[in-house]
């Protein structure tokens, strides 16, 4: 597609006058100039072509511009928040010395590799300036790869060789920012709205884009190749032996837009079904790419009156799973004074289900209560019906909450207990509603929706991140494994407003969907229908990211495998991978090795098996 050219005026009058315009002023100028280059845009976000731009205004003026405006500020971290802050690369690859217990000897050969953030010039910023404030979300900063090679010494039959190494995905937005020394891309994504607008206004002017191209959130393998996506943008290509970044993959052309960051393999297919979505119009595009990666088999504009930040997509062995929950994405509410990121409770939710090469037309929709949701566990068909379970939340955290839990008054515990007065219940279900696992049955015939959820009723356990045996993606499967949220660590979280960092978790919960346990309330009420769950907790101060199932190569049932997963010793501030028998789950791991430098919480991870390299 041919790049876009605009032709921007800039208005420096403020830099003249010993009178500052008015908020209502400024945010009329920027506005009018910021809308008529956006509304040029066919895709979002894109690198354009801005030579006449750079004719009428230098680069070194708009940067004299910003540094005379802007001045950019660390997000603090508190001490409990301190393995959030980013490392650096370690070089080349080094080797581990340190394995507690024994790396199983049918453990598969492969990498275990990691994505999350990892800011440049020491941590996430804000800026502060004339405009107001603008801040970058917590989940922003460039993407960092953590890997470990699990390989067999030749001649020293079953002894395991663990190496490890880090290394940033290098975007073309990091490397702009790289080669400056110095940040340069002024945050975008929440705050005054005139700070936000000016700040996106001249990202475009000075580097061709609105904002930064982070890759942070997850790695996947198609066709052989290894991707590492945040859905910001399009995903690049990763040498996985090296973790160089080899470039953008575009599919051969067809795909130049942003790019889920949980896309899925069609049972059976193998195809992928990946989604795009743009703050104008078309709001969320649709695309299934052929098994080898090498093409675009189906794409197709959904037709979507909003832009929704959606970060997930089903799939099931006839259908697309879409979802289309009130967390939107507005430049007019923007414009007028509005947040850019915004969750309505009072605007509608429904889940589609589409045919694999079906279009707009062909979606039947389900109304349901609004809520958010980030992660799906799994889809499949079960007779008439398309069950989809996920973790759902009331409420979403982008952007912060607007509450905050201590002027409740409420009191928590460690890990699995939980004290409250009894004035507080309601408001403690609304806070605690976030991430629990529930399932929605949609007939596809009757139109009906059940909705249930069946891990717990007391908010005892805070779910999220979830993984399953990937082989039954888009199938009917028995077990899952979620991330538990440190509910201590958690209250604090909100309690400091999601300032400088994010939830932290202490363990790992194992779900069994078809075998059921009973559960008696603190009245002594039966609660029927809950499923089994088991717990595997980590030590004191011990916390994990990026947990995956890895599946035995010969595993007959669905949970012969391993639970692996990043975690770090907040006492020690030692970084580990545990590897943890999914059969034998609430025992001691099989595992613990020892990494030789600290790996930040990160968000997803993945399993790369040798004998698909």
């Amino acid at each position: 597609m041919a790049a876009c050219i605009y032709t921007c005026q800039v208005n420096y009058c403020c830099l003249q006058r010993p009178i500052i315009p008015t908020f209502k002023e400024l945010r009329s100028s920027v506005s009018t100039n910021l809308k008529t280059l956006l509304t040029n845009l066919e895709h979002f976000p894109l690198i354009v072509d801005v030579p006449k731009v750079m004719k009428e205004i230098s680069s070194k003026l708009l940067d004299t511009f910003v540094d005379f405006t802007f001045e950019f500020v660390d997000q603090p971290l508190s001490p409990s928040q301190s393995n959030f802050a980013p490392v650096e690369e370690i070089g080349e690859v080094v080797r581990v010395t340190t394995i507690q217990g024994k790396i199983p000897d049918d453990f598969p050969k492969g990498v275990y590799i990691r994505n999350g953030s990892n800011p440049l010039f020491g941590g996430l910023k804000s800026s502060k300036s004339i405009f107001g404030k603008s801040s970058h979300l917590w989940i922003e900063g460039e993407g960092m790869l953590h890997a470990l090679y699990f390989t067999k010494e030749k001649g020293k039959g079953s002894k395991w060789n663990v190496l490890y190494k880090n290394k940033y995905v290098e975007t073309d937005t990091f490397n702009m920012e790289k080669n400056r020394k110095k940040p340069g891309f002024l945050p975008n994504m929440e705050g005054d709205a005139l700070a936000v607008l000016m700040a996106t206004f001249l990202n475009l002017l000075r580097f061709g884009v609105l904002h930064k191209y982070i890759s942070n959130t997850n790695v996947f393998e198609h066709g052989k190749r290894y991707y590492s996506i945040a859905e910001n943008h399009m995903p690049q290509e990763i040498n996985i032996q090296t973790l160089e970044t080899l470039g953008n993959w575009t599919v051969n052309g067809a795909w130049n837009q942003s790019f889920t960051a949980h896309p899925k393999k069609i049972p059976h297919t193998g195809e992928l079904v990946i989604m795009g979505i743009n703050p104008l119009k078309p709001y969320l595009e649709l695309g299934v790419i052929s098994a080898d990666g090498k093409q675009m088999v189906h794409k197709v504009d959904l037709k979507f009156n909003r832009c929704i930040l959606c970060h997930e997509i089903g799939v099931t062995r006839r259908y697309i799973v879409i979802l289309d929950f009130p967390l939107t994405i507005d430049i007019n509410r923007l414009i007028i004074g509005g947040e850019l990121i915004k969750y309505d409770k009072d605007e509608y939710a429904r889940i589609g289900i589409m045919p694999h090469y079906g279009d707009a037309n062909s979606i039947k929709w389900f109304e349901i209560e609004p809520c958010c949701v980030f992660h799906i566990i799994n889809c499949f068909e079960d007779n008439d019906e398309v069950v989809v379970r996920a973790c759902r939340a009331r409420r979403s955290i982008i952007p912060r909450p607007e509450f905050i839990v201590d002027e409740f008054g409420l009191s928590f515990d460690r890990l699995n207990e939980m004290s409250f007065c009894k004035d507080n219940v309601q408001v403690l279900k609304e806070i605690l509603s976030f991430f629990h696992v529930c399932e929605w049955r949609l007939n596809m015939k009757t139109r009906e929706v059940k909705m249930k959820n069946p891990t717990t009723a007391n908010h005892q356990f805070i779910m999220e991140f979830p993984m399953i045996n990937e082989r039954f993606i888009g199938l009917k499967n028995k077990f899952s494994y979620l991330q538990l949220i440190d509910s201590e660590d958690f209250s604090n979280y909100f309690a400091k407003n999601l300032s400088g960092g994010f939830a932290k978790f202490g363990g790992i919960a194992k779900l069994h969907f078809e075998e059921r346990q009973v559960e008696i309330s603190k009245d002594d009420k039966q609660e029927d229908d809950l499923i089994k769950v088991e717990y595997h907790i980590f030590p004191t101060k011990t916390f994990c990211s990026g947990a995956i199932f890895v599946q035995k190569v010969e595993g007959v049932d669905e949970d012969d495998g391993w639970i692996v997963a990043f975690t770090h010793n907040e006492n020690t501030n030692q970084s580990q991978v545990y590897i943890i028998d999914a059969k034998d789950f609430e025992s001691e791991p099989i595992a613990i090795i020892i990494l030789p430098s600290r790996v930040p919480y990160g968000f997803h991870g993945a399993f790369m098996p040798f004998f698909n390299l």
